[in-house]
């Protein structure tokens, strides 16, 4: 009777477990969800832990914990740098965010909207790594408490500072880098091996009209399983310089200028191709779309393009041929209202997509619904009801 007793005990556990540890699928994912009302500065990206069933949720100066039910389960705050895009990385269970420091108007507007104090300080752009199992409470302190990491992305800070000859002038920001922002984990693009996965980090890239050296998107990619070695946690009054001197790639793709680079960068399984939002640029000879598709199923090609006045080799990536296309510059992309400020994908063709918008009070707030996929010529998305 006892040995019954003790194996229907573990049975039962052990089936406890495996339904705590299931997957959440696209069906079991709401076809609407509010983030409610939050603070002052828009969101920014969004990540989703598939398998507890948690999102969340960067609004630029905090990160937000919900679960399925749209209840707040916690949240992160304290930064006075700029939170952009997320991603859940698969492989270690943890958040994985663009964390900026600069003096820009970007910078300078974070701090008037906290109302900091200005100052020189120094620039640093790094990759914020959260713990999302120890999120259990609201406003936990970025600094203080020990549930987030960073690691210092060095390339960035070295194009950021750099100045480079356009034209008859010498400019700050090689290929006007302005920092980091869309960012995802996915294979090594054009690789058939789809196990080993890679963190891509795409430049925000300034809208410039007078400069010519903007037109392509940059992203880097880095392997973040030897990143142990690297992580240190946050001190926003002694930013620290912990990170790889290099990337483990640099790839550049023909978009036409934007403003700000790309906003939310998202890998989706369902196709194999990484999605970049961004907000459209305003050069007249290309035809600024707000959505492109990166073709993940072609390997980077050997090109030259322009910068600092000359030519210099790169590996460029291939847009999906798919879409509208602009018969001056074979761009091809889709005009779409949503996307710049969340774009995940859920599986199955489906993704949410951010609308985000603000009360009376200025309180900012977004609510994700779910899309199908298109990509034909007129839509890249319908609403999936």
């Amino acid at each position: 009777m006892k040995k019954t007793l003790l194996f229907s005990f573990f049975f039962i556990l052990i089936l406890g477990n495996t339904q705590a540890q299931e997957v959440k699928t696209p069906s079991h994912w709401p076809d609407a969800f509010s983030s409610g009302d939050q603070g002052k500065m828009h969101v920014q990206g969004m990540a989703l832990d598939k398998k507890n069933g948690f999102i969340y949720l960067s609004f630029t100066d905090r990160l937000i914990k919900m679960d399925l039910s749209g209840r707040t389960v916690g949240s992160v705050s304290g930064f006075i740098g700029h939170l952009g895009d997320l991603d859940f990385n698969d492989e270690d269970g943890k958040i994985y965010g663009s964390l900026e420091y600069k003096n820009d108007a970007i910078g300078k507007g974070i701090k008037k909207t906290l109302g900091k104090e200005e100052n020189a300080g120094v620039n640093g752009f790094y990759i914020a790594i959260f713990e999302g199992s120890k999120i259990i409470r609201e406003n936990m302190n970025a600094e203080t408490e020990d549930l987030l990491r960073t690691v210092y992305l060095a390339e960035v800070v070295q194009d950021y500072e750099a100045e480079v000859a356009v034209g008859d002038n010498f400019i700050l920001h090689r290929f006007a880098c302005s920092g980091i922002d869309g960012l995802t984990f996915a294979p090594s693009i054009g690789s058939s091996n789809l196990d080993k996965k890679y963190l891509y980090v795409a430049y925000g890239i300034y809208g410039d009209l007078e400069r010519d050296d903007n037109d392509h998107q940059v992203i880097l990619k880095y392997d973040v399983s030897n990143w142990s070695k690297y992580v240190k946690q946050l001190s926003q009054d002694k930013l620290h310089t912990s990170g790889p001197k290099k990337p483990k790639g640099k790839y550049f793709i023909k978009t036409g200028n934007t403003r700000y680079g790309i906003q939310n960068l998202a890998y989706d399984s369902h196709t194999g191709n990484l999605f970049a939002a961004v907000y459209k640029g305003n050069k007249t000879q290309f035809p600024n779309y707000d959505l492109f598709v990166i073709d993940g199923h072609q390997k980077p090609i050997n090109s030259r393009i322009s910068s600092d006045n000359k030519k210099i080799k790169v590996k460029t990536l291939s847009l999906l041929q798919a879409g509208s296309k602009d018969l001056d510059t074979g761009i091809r992309g889709w005009h779409i209202k949503w996307g710049a400020t969340g774009l995940q994908p859920l599986g199955d063709g489906l993704f949410y997509i951010s609308q985000n918008g603000k009360n009376d009070e200025g309180l900012q707030r977004t609510t994700l619904y779910k899309y199908r996929w298109v990509g034909d010529s007129q839509n890249a998305f319908v609403r999936d009801n």
